[in-house]
């Protein structure tokens, strides 16, 4: 197998320094709109380099990569950047008649006259509108594949296949302890990334009504993260797996909510008060246009660079309640990285190695022929104890708990 990643920010660079331990595939070039980055990915691996190089590309230029692609000769191409970039990238590989890989998908948009109640375009629409020509080329589009979404739609299968019998609620949720030395506000992922799924209205879906909005930051709750995280308040966030899970998975409602914290959500609220969430750029005195939100993401530090600052762990699970045998059962499916030992072991804090050990796991089963189909399929529509399996053997395996 011949990988094209696309991105060589913090998860992109995670992804290398995973992917060269394992032996399932033949090259990966890493390639990026700023060619020092990738350099600097593939220079970081030192002696386990030699299958990997680097390239130059705008993830924006779908015909840019699709040539990319084919002078390459690869295989798949595995996006590692932010969503904005979801369309052009899945175009270019089926261009390319390539697979594809992502970890957040095509971006949705509020409906226009009742937000907070009805859908308008939602996360992944643009992708499964496609799917019919993916399946025609024989090709694999596998969605939303990083931790959540990802780790937690296999967990949800799981469940689904050997916990439950009838399945209640599927209710991912998202939480840590973490603190940035030196730093009144550091958000430990892409800030791009976050304001769109913190501020957009967040997804509900129900067996009885479908798919529904509701306002951000609602029906908040106190989750008991396991390991020495605690108690942490989560609520309701737009996320993939809300539009990923009841295509594959039986269950009567499916929720996500992330353990954000007052400060943050406060921080999150003013800066759509003032407008500085837009990605619609504005012209400045003296005719320069930029974009508000790229403003923001460029004053805060890159979170890549977090780690040697960053202290305590971070945890995505699932949690589900149904019945099993007749009987009342709830359980939470989790996995926990200290970012001590992520730091130590792969030189990548917490949060964005998190995010990478997944799609990588996912390459190799694709690799082997574990993995197979065409069109677009999200991780739930897979057998998951491979996965499981190979998350343990990685080095880096998940609980369960009996609530």
């Amino acid at each position: 197998m011949r990988v094209l990643l696309v991105g060589a920010g913090g998860v992109g660079t995670a992804i290398t320094k995973i992917a060269a331990r394992r032996s399932f595939f033949d090259h990966m070039v890493v390639a990026d709109y700023d060619v020092s980055r990738a350099e600097a990915a593939v220079a970081a691996l030192g002696a386990d380099g030699t299958r990997f190089s680097a390239a130059r590309v705008d993830a924006s230029d779908q015909e840019a990569v699709t040539g990319l692609l084919r002078r390459e000769r690869c295989d798949v191409l595995l996006n590692a950047t932010d969503p904005r970039f979801v369309m052009p990238l899945f175009e270019a590989a089926l261009a390319a008649d390539a697979h594809y890989l992502d970890m957040a998908m095509s971006l949705s948009s509020p409906h226009p006259e009742r937000p907070y109640e009805e859908c308008g375009t939602k996360l992944g629409d643009g992708q499964f509108e496609r799917a019919a020509a993916w399946e025609e080329a024989g090709k694999l589009a596998l969605v939303g594949i990083g931790v959540e979404p990802g780790l937690s739609d296999v967990f949800a299968r799981y469940a689904a296949d050997e916990l439950f019998d009838e399945i209640e609620e599927i209710g991912v949720r998202d939480g840590a302890n973490l603190t940035v030395d030196g730093y009144d506000f550091a958000p430990s992922f892409s800030i791009w990334t976050t304001i769109e799924e913190c501020l957009n209205p967040p997804v509900i879906w129900e067996k009885d009504r479908g798919w529904f909005t509701t306002a951000p930051f609602s029906e908040p709750e106190v989750f008991d993260f396991p390991e020495g995280i605690g108690p942490v308040e989560c609520v309701n966030v737009e996320h993939e797996e809300v539009l990923l899970i009841p295509r594959w998975v039986d269950a009567r409602r499916v929720t996500f909510k992330y353990g954000l914290g007052d400060e943050f959500i406060d921080t999150l609220k003013t800066l759509h008060k003032l407008g500085l969430d837009r990605t619609e750029k504005v012209t400045l005195p003296g005719g320069a246009e930029v974009s508000p939100r790229d403003v923001v993401a460029a004053c805060l530090p890159d979170p890549a660079t977090l780690g040697e600052r960053m202290h305590g762990k971070t945890c995505a699970g699932t949690w589900v309640k149904g019945t099993k045998d007749g009987r009342k059962r709830e359980v939470y499916l989790y996995h926990v990285v200290d970012n001590q030992w992520s730091m130590k072991e792969y030189g990548s804090q917490a949060v964005v190695w998190q995010t990478a050990i997944n799609p990588v796991i996912a390459l190799e089963l694709v690799s082997n022929g574990t993995w197979t189909g065409t069109g677009i399929l999200g991780p739930e529509a897979f057998t998951p104890r491979p996965f499981l399996d190979l998350l343990t053997a990685y080095g880096s395996p998940w609980g369960m708990r009996e609530q």
